[in-house]
């Protein structure tokens, strides 16, 4: 990796993580934060922590969808600890963890490393549609809500103005892309393109309901962890399916910023329940207890999961 890159990619999200949770910290003294973690039911917690596990365990699980048609037959344990030592990898290096995983089942089940990339990517495309969908479902609930917090924030000509310049911009992007002979337009639409050809894929694959079933109980066990966790604060028992929805969005968002979601997380979830007048302190509280939450189940597996990979595999080659 490049100076360039090894800044853009690890340095500058690792600083802003750090950035993040100074003001994070700057927020809500340590005492109150610590209070929060001591009088939080974790009997929710672990549920919440337990629906993190099956979610993850179905996307070991799915991924085996994606490999056999290629002519192989990865053991669910070994999909299983790749899935969880790329979680704890990306805590180093974001997106690192996409490429650990492929090399994992290269170097114990012999998947070679470019069509093990290809199936991540597939499955990335699935998972970005799921998004799309739990955002979609967000607004359905609460458009009212959203519409007249909108409507307070803005008056209504700048709302439509706003929405006609967005829908130009976007005519006029896709004529530019279609008629573009510039080198990077090119590469993007092959990109695209090569989206369009994953997604497709999926339905021409042997076993695609039971990989679409899958991916729909990955997305429902993520949601339903974030929200059960929200039962762990009195504070949040009132909380709205909808306004855990938009929580939940951002949130998912944040982890792309910084590594692992450290120090974005608890500030995603901030803003996002500032908007249904949730008190600040235990909302801020809430982020830190279900990411460290999260993190600590990452740590462990994912730790445990990377000494025991050479462990198992030269157990089961001596079979």
């Amino acid at each position: 990796m490049n100076k360039p890159k090894f800044i853009l990619k690890v340095i500058l999200p690792l600083l802003l993580g750090i950035a993040l949770v100074w003001y994070s910290l700057s927020k809500i003294s340590i005492p109150t934060l610590v209070q929060y973690f001591k009088d939080a039911d974790y009997v929710w917690i672990l549920l919440g922590a337990l629906l993190g596990i099956l979610s993850h365990s179905s996307r070991a699980y799915r991924w085996l969808y994606m490999v056999q048609p290629l002519g192989f037959k990865p053991k669910f344990a070994n999909s299983f600890m790749a899935v969880y030592s790329a979680y704890l990898i990306n805590f180093t290096i974001p997106r690192a963890g996409e490429l650990a995983r492929a090399s994992i089942l290269t170097n114990y089940e012999k998947v070679p490393f470019d069509k093990g990339i290809g199936t991540i990517v597939a499955e990335r495309i699935a998972d970005t549609l799921m998004l799309l969908l739990v955002i979609t479902v967000a607004l359905f609930l609460e458009f009212e809500f959203i519409y007249e917090f909108f409507t307070d924030k803005f008056n209504l000509g700048t709302l439509i103005l706003g929405g006609l310049g967005l829908v130009i911009a976007a005519i006029v992007t896709i004529l530019f892309l279609k008629k573009s002979t510039n080198k990077l337009v090119l590469k993007l639409k092959s990109f695209l393109s090569g989206l369009v050809e994953g997604l497709l894929s999926i339905f021409k694959m042997e076993h695609k309901w039971a990989f679409i079933f899958h991916t729909f109980f990955i997305w429902t066990m993520y949601v339903l962890m974030f929200y059960v966790t929200t039962f762990a604060l009195p504070e949040l028992g009132h909380i709205s399916i909808a306004a855990a929805l938009i929580g939940f969005i951002l949130a998912s968002f944040s982890i792309a910023a910084t590594n692992g979601g450290i120090g974005s997380f608890p500030e995603a979830v901030v803003i996002a329940f500032l908007i249904f007048n949730l008190p600040e302190d235990a909302s801020r509280a809430f982020g830190w207890i279900m990411w460290s939450t999260q993190t600590l189940v990452i740590i462990i597996i994912g730790g445990l999961s990377l000494i025991y990979l050479p462990i198992y595999n030269r157990k089961r080659l001596k079979v």
